[in-house]
Parts: C-alpha cells; structure tokens; sequence
C-alpha cells in the first residue's frame, strides 16, 4: 500500500477478481466525502462477501438498508452507557485470573494469553458462560475457527468459495465446515434454552437481544440470533486481543511510555471507581497510539457503488469498491509527524477528525463495539500494569504480520513476568474482587 500510495498518490487502483475496480482512498478530504454520502448510494453489506460462510446473510457485516438499520438499533444499547460499564468489573477479574497462572522468570508468548482473557470476556459478556461443558466447547471451537481464518490459506480460501468445499479427510474445507457446524449447534441450543427459559435479570447481551424489539414489536428470529451473536464474537474476541497486545509491546518497549503511565495510574485514588481509570489522559492516548500506528484492519469496511459518483475530482462507476485506508491515512506525515514513532503525547496535543483518525471504521458501518474495545483495552492493561512487573524478553523491534483481514505482531510478543508490582500501591484487580 505504501508503494502504491508512493507512485501513484492519495487515490489508486488495484483488481481483484474477474476485473473489479478496488479503490484505495487516503485523503481524508476524500474519505469525507465518502462517510457522510448518502449510504443508499453503496451497497455496503455485499462488500463483505468473504465474510458469509463464518458470520451468515442475517449478520449486521452483511445487511444493507432497513434490514441494517433494524439490527443496528436493536444491537447498539448493550454497547453504551450503564450497561456497558456493568462488564468492567468482569474484565479486571478475567484478566487478573488469567494473569495468575503466568509463569514467573520465563519468557512466554504474550497474545495467546490476551486471546484468552478477551474470549473469556466476549464469552461472558454475550453468553454469560463462565463455566461448563458448553462454555469449554464454544472456547476450544472459536480457538479452531481462529487458527483457520487466520492462516494464510484460510485467508485465501475466504476468496474462492470452491476451497470451502469437502475434498476429504485432510481438506481444509472439511476441517472448516466441520467446526462451524459444531459452533452453530452450540449457538442454537443456546438460544433455545435461554429463550424458554428466559430470565430477565440476567445482564449478558444474548439476554437482551433476546428482549429486543423493533419499531414494529418485533424479536430477532434464532437466524438472526445466531449470526449476529457469530458477529460479536469473532469481531470482539481477536481484534481487541491483538489491540491490547501491541499495546503491552510498545508499553514496554518504550521505558518513557511506561513510567509515564505508571506514574498516571500511581495518582488515582487508592478506592477509584473503574470510570476514573478510563478517562486517563496518558492511558487514553497509549490506547489511540496503539490503534493509528498498527491499526487492526487496514482497510474500513468496503463500500460498492450502486450509482456513479464524483469524489475528490474523480469519477466512480457503478461496481466500484471504494476502501477508504485506515492505515495511510494513520501514517501520513502532514497529519502524524514522525509517523513510524510510537507517540502518544500526539493525541494529548490535538484532536483528529473522524477523516484523519478512524480506526474502528465511520458512518454508518462503524464498528459497533468501538467503545466496548477501547473499555476492555484500557481495563485489561491498568490491571496488568498495577499488578504485574512485566519486561520483554527480547529487546528487538517486533514487526506486523497479516493474520487473516488483520494485523497481529509477529512472535506475539514475548514477557516476563518478575512478579508482583511495587510501583503503585492499589491493584486495579483488588477493586473488583467479590
């Protein structure tokens, strides 16, 4: 993409396919244009082909128009406000459970552990499944499903669905449609129980889809339930894990970076309430940082033109896939001085527009658990940092690797864990003990 954007500037061309005009977009005066245009103009939802044998035709990746509208809605309010804030105390306690079991004085791999705190979380945020024999069956499949996706051949079945297909016992295709049937039996004989035995009280998201209604008194059909809860738990399960991983690398690759913010978590409250320890500035703008300079997806969610369309001075055609890019538009130097240096004082020192700065995507196909993950990212590494002395075992720069439509560090990240921490006095994880 750099050396595309290098010979060719803000707006290029690529094909993929039988002759499809794929657009990379990195002027934010462009991308502007792109996220406040009408969303009838796009057919957004059939962007996402790749992504219909894992997440079905009911997930909100795949909808378009009322259809996306309605799941929206009734997805949004489990996303926001006091119900979200009732999922912190899970997160300081997951995490400090999985941390618990580190090694102490040996090196280990870093991301793998995250995974596990992160599928904890979207396990008993969506499901409310802390223990039994579903909730270990629904961990060791999503840990399959991931590994499948996320090769490289599983990146690459995802675009020719002739590679899905069964061509035997050792076929990837066998492997990959054996597991995903086995997830929707559990999914289904989750949403069965649940709905006839359903219970109010409960706080988990599959409780409220279950109560949702749409503007015409209508409940999400088990379908829909399934793709949708399929959606959240691919979309909140790796990307946030690797988020918070690369973050925990440049954490501690950069000293400064560290005493800084263990000097910030040091001034709260030795009793502070979890909503003070998300709106640290220092803590925020690491987070941000984080998120500009490896963005998870490179690329927002593909939009095609259904009419012809003039932005930025050119001339778009009906089909167009138009990809506004996440990650040239992080790296440009007249927005990001220095862009390859890992500065999070840059968000202290200005604000970007939703153009210049979106790693969760924009307008109307914006990640709907945004604000989910930034809580989860900032929870999981106060915790970490109040509880834990933690130093990388390797001092050489880690690099991106492509792990299926995303990026993850390359060797996830080798620790050490030298026990417990001194520098500050109150443990996050002590808050949230029960």
């Amino acid at each position: 993409m750099r050396s595309c954007q290098n010979r060719y500037g803000d707006c290029f061309r690529a094909e993929f396919g039988a002759g499809r005009h794929f657009y990379f977009l990195s002027d934010p005066k462009v991308i502007e244009q792109v996220l406040t245009a009408n969303p009838a103009n796009f057919d957004s939802g059939r962007a996402n082909w790749i992504l219909r044998p894992t997440v079905g035709d009911n997930s909100l990746l795949l909808l378009d128009g009322d259809r996306h509208q309605r799941h929206r809605q009734l997805l949004m309010p489990p996303f926001h406000g006091e119900r979200m804030k009732a999922y912190g105390e899970l997160i300081c306690r997951l995490t400090e459970q999985v941390a618990s079991q580190w090694p102490l004085n040996q090196p280990f791999a870093t991301r793998p552990e995250i995974q596990k705190i992160s599928l904890s979380i979207i396990l008993q945020a969506v499901f409310g499944l802390t223990e039994g024999p579903r909730c270990d069956r629904l961990r060791s499949l999503m840990d399959a499903l991931l590994k499948l996706t996320t090769s490289r051949f599983g990146f690459v079945m995802a675009f020719f669905p002739i590679l899905q297909r069964d061509y035997g016992a050792w076929s990837p295709g066998r492997r990959f449609n054996q597991v995903m049937h086995q997830i929707d039996e559990e999914l289904y004989a989750e949403i069965r129980e649940r709905r006839h035995a359903f219970d109010p009280t409960r706080s988990d998201i599959l409780t409220l889809l279950l109560a949702a209604r749409d503007e015409t008194g209508q409940p999400m059909t088990d379908v829909e339930l399934r793709d949708e809860l399929m959606t959240l738990l691919l979309a909140g399960y790796e990307t946030t894990a690797t988020a918070i991983t690369w973050a925990i690398y440049w954490i501690h690759y950069l000293p400064a970076v560290k005493a800084k913010l263990l000097t910030e978590l040091a001034s709260l409250e030795k009793q502070p309430d979890l909503g003070a320890i998300v709106r640290l500035p220092y803590l925020n703008a690491i987070c941000y940082e984080t998120l500009r300079i490896y963005p998870i997806a490179l690329i927002t969610l593909p939009r095609i033109l259904k009419v012809p369309m003039e932005i930025g001075g050119y001339q778009f055609e009906p089909e167009s896939l138009l990809a506004p890019c996440i990650y040239l538009v992080h790296q440009r130097p007249d927005l990001y001085p220095e862009p390859t240096t890992f500065r999070p004082e840059r968000f202290l020192e200005r604000q970007f527009s939703p153009y210049e700065y979106f790693p969760f995507g924009g307008s109307d196909r914006r990640c709907i658990g945004a604000a989910f993950a930034l809580y989860e990212m900032k929870l999981v590494l106060a915790t970490l940092l109040t509880r834990y002395e933690l130093t990388l075992a390797e001092t050489k720069p880690v690099v991106p690797i492509r792990r299926g439509v995303t990026t993850a560090p390359k060797g996830g990240v080798k620790l050490i864990a030298k026990g417990q921490h001194s520098a500050v006095s109150t443990p996050i994880a002590s808050l949230c003990q029960t």
